[in-house]
Formats: structure tokens, C-alpha cells, sequence
């Protein structure tokens, strides 16, 4: 399964250009998911509506693909399609309903926590008073993302919001797996049967087993997630309307988040740019501005390639508008993918050292903050942080040096001789 993540700066059209990608990827006879946030006065907006022939199921649940001829699942609000009766063929659309998955996973978690409540005197919420909270969307998207990994699709298409909200949701599952090691660590189950004994020596009741095993459940769905982000076949495409100054910055801005935290960029799509060569003065000033930052992107983003998509001079009706808008809907990764290529050399016979290096397209000195605590490295780069856990062999190390050249990070490590294996 391979899987592409749109995104871009906001207003650039990056919902429609997510819907082409699906789009030509069904045009390909290729099962293709479409998932996006966007509600649903939006998604017409884009072409893609029940009425242009394209299903549209609203939930965190991934449904039945279009074309199969399959029953939907039990209590599914999915019709089952015919390849006859879809208008596109084998592309299925899911709009992520936030607010239910909201309230279904907080009823879910208030059952589960039914003694603990009780214990304190708490009186359990309703389903009719429960308001969705904020940063309830990106844990629906995240859920919506486990669910896609366990269906048999070929294409997976994620309509991500703009550019720093979706690399703080791809950074989401890795964060949230070490909250959990270090809040509830695996090994503390071992001691299942001294609980009783701890409690009482500690003065205070020591969690519940289904703590534990709600960790643990929360854990192996976070692991899905972030094994598609970090798997080769999964590639992001920035979307961005060219001429502002705002738009370079903003995809720069995006080159370095993903350089840190994935997945690999493999486009850059240009999108609504105008005909060159026209007689209306203001029309003409408009579209060498935009020649002139796609030359520019093309020279930053070097093996990137950048992608014009003409304007179409008006919103698209119906799925036949944007046949034409993207034709190739996987494109190619031209960056390493990011941990991939983070390998450590061994310099011991000629500089006494080993060397992490880590590729950081975009990345610059100034920006750039190292910290080493125990068996991590808190890595800091313009806005964006990511604790990585060293590789084996250099916990027995100590850091002497790091430098930072033509977009790669290079940390030198000195083996401790007190913790080094002797005679290697």
C-alpha cells in the first residue's frame, strides 16, 4: 500500500489537488482512500460530493471501497456499490467526523475507568453533554490512519491541514509512544502480584491492571501509525500558491519539519498558476511573479521536482474537472527517508571517533540546538524538536563535536573506555 500526504499553505487548494491524486489513482484502476477533515460544504467544493457519484462516508471508520462487491460491515452507514452504480470506480472517500470519534472514545475510556470514578464520587458525563475539545481532530485523523493500514487498498491519499499542524500530527504517534514508556512503563506489569503490598507500603493504590492494558492497546495503534509514516512506500506533496513571499517561507518551513520528522517529500505542486504572455498588464506583472518563485523553488529544493498546475478559472462541479489537473498520482522520493538514512560511521581507526550522521535538507547553524541526555539526543531545529534514541553503540559514547554542512548533521561520538568492550 503506498500512502501520500497532502498538505501545503493554507488557502493554496491543497483538498482539491488531494482529490485529483485519489482521483487519478482510480482513474489507474487502483483501489484508492481518500481521507480528509475538511467538512463536507468543502469536499463539493472540490468536486468530489455524493451527487457527482462518489461516496462520501462521514466517520473515523474506513469503509467498504467503492466497486466491491461486498456487504458493508455490521451498523456501517455504507451503501454497498456496484462498480456500476459508483461514478468513480474503486475510490472510496471518508471524511473524518471528529466529533463523534471525540465522544465515542472518551464513553469508551469513562466505562473502562467506571471503578476509579466511582471510588472518587464522580458523577459519569452523557453522550448529549460531551462538547468536542481541541486537538480532536488530529486524534480522530490518527485513528482513521490505524483503520486505513488494516484495509486492502492500493493508494491511500491523507488530506493533511497546513504545513505545521500536519508535521506536529505525523511527530504525534513517535511522542506519544515515549509519554507512554516513561509514564507507564511494560516492565511495572511484572509486578502485578506485589501490587497489593506496594500500595500498602506506598500509602496509595497503585494502578489498575486495565491502565495497563489500555497503555498497551494505545501503544500497538500508535505503532501502526507511525510505521506507515515511516515506511518508504508513504511520501508528503506541499501544495503552495506561488508569487508571496509567504509561500516560500512556509514550504522551506515544510522542507525542514519533514527532514526532521518524515515522511520524505517526493513533489512540490505549484498550483493555479496563470498563463504567461497575457495583454492585461496586472495578469502579466501576477504570472512572472509566479515564473520567477518556481525558478527559485526549483533551484532550493534541488532533486525535488516542482509540479505547475494551471488555474482553472473556476471551482471544479464534478469529478471529470480534475482529470486532467494531476496525472501522476505517486511521484518519486528524492529525499532519504528521514531515520533511513541516519547511520553511524566508524572512524575509530583513522580519528578515534564514530559518526552519527543525520540528513537535514534546509537546515541551517543558526537554528540548530544538540543536547545529549542519557540515551537520547534532543535535536532542535528552527521550530520544530525531536528526541531520537541513540543507536546501541553510542550509548557507550561520549560526544565531543557535532557539525552541520550542506544540509547534513554530523555528531561525533568518543567510546568511552570505562563502558567499551575491550580487545573491539
Amino acid at each position: 500500500m503506498r500512502t501520500v500526504f497532502v498538505t501545503g499553505t493554507g488557502g493554496a487548494g491543497r483538498t482539491t489537488v488531494a482529490t485529483a491524486l485519489a482521483l487519478a489513482g482510480a482513474r489507474r484502476r487502483e483501489r484508492v482512500l481518500l481521507l480528509t477533515t475538511e467538512p463536507a460544504d468543502a469536499l463539493a467544493g472540490t468536486g468530489v460530493a455524493a451527487g457527482a457519484g462518489v461516496p462520501v462516508r462521514a466517520g473515523a471508520d474506513v469503509p467498504v471501497p467503492a466497486g466491491r462487491d461486498v456487504l458493508a460491515s455490521p451498523g456501517s452507514d455504507v451503501p454497498v456499490l456496484a462498480e456500476d452504480d459508483a461514478g468513480v470506480p474503486g475510490l472510496t472517500v471518508v471524511r473524518v467526523d471528529s466529533d463523534a470519534d471525540f465522544r465515542r472514545e472518551f464513553l469508551t475510556f469513562q466505562d473502562r475507568a467506571d471503578a476509579a470514578l466511582d471510588l472518587l464520587g464522580a458523577v459519569p458525563l452523557e453522550d448529549g453533554e460531551l462538547t468536542e475539545l481541541p486537538g480532536s481532530e488530529q486524534f480522530a485523523l490518527l485513528r482513521a490512519l490505524k483503520t486505513a493500514t488494516e484495509g486492502d487498498h492500493d493508494l491511500v491519499v491523507v488530506d493533511l491541514p497546513p504545513v505545521r499542524q500536519a508535521i506536529a500530527l505525523l511527530a504525534l504517534p513517535e511522542q506519544l509512544r515515549r509519554y507512554l514508556r516513561r509514564l507507564l512503563p511494560v516492565e511495572r506489569q511484572a509486578a502485578r502480584s506485589l501490587r497489593p503490598v506496594l500500595a500498602q507500603l506506598a500509602g496509595v493504590p497503585m494502578p489498575a491492571q486495565w491502565l495497563y492494558e489500555t497503555a498497551a492497546r494505545w501503544d500497538a495503534e500508535l505503532a501502526l501509525v507511525q510505521a506507515l509514516v515511516e515506511s518508504p512506500d508513504t511520501s508528503v506533496r506541499l501544495v503552495a500558491e506561488p508569487g508571496s513571499a509567504a509561500a516560500g517561507r512556509a514550504l522551506r518551513t515544510a522542507r525542514l519539519g519533514f527532514g526532521l520528522h518524515g515522511p520524505a517529500l517526493d513533489m512540490v505542486i505549484a498550483n493555479r498558476i496563470l498563463p504567461t504572455g497575457s495583454a492585461e498588464p496586472f495578469l502579466a506583472a501576477l504570472s512572472g511573479r509566479q515564473q520567477s518563485a518556481i525558478k527559485e523553488w526549483r533551484e532550493e529544493f534541488g532533486g525535488i521536482p516542482v509540479q505547475e498546475v494551471p488555474h482553472a478559472g473556476h471551482d471544479p462541479q464534478e469529478p471529470a474537472d480534475l482529470d486532467e489537473l494531476i496525472d501522476e498520482p505517486t511521484g518519486r522520493t528524492c529525499d532519504p527517508v528521514p531515520g533511513k538514512g541516519w547511520t553511524v560511521e566508524d572512524r575509530r581507526a583513522d580519528d578515534g571517533v564514530l559518526v552519527w550522521r543525520l540528513p537535514l535538507p534546509g537546515a541551517v547553524k543558526e537554528q540548530l540546538q544538540l543536547v545529549r541526555r542519557d540515551d537520547e539526543l534532543f535535536v532542535t531545529v528552527g521550530p520544530f524538536r525531536r528526541i531520537l534514541p541513540l543507536p546501541s553503540v553510542l550509548r557507550r559514547c561520549t560526544v565531543t563535536g557535532a557539525g552541520l554542512r550542506e544540509g547534513e548533521l554530523k555528531v561525533r561520538f568518543l567510546p568511552d573506555p570505562g563502558l567499551w568492550p575491550k580487545g573491539r
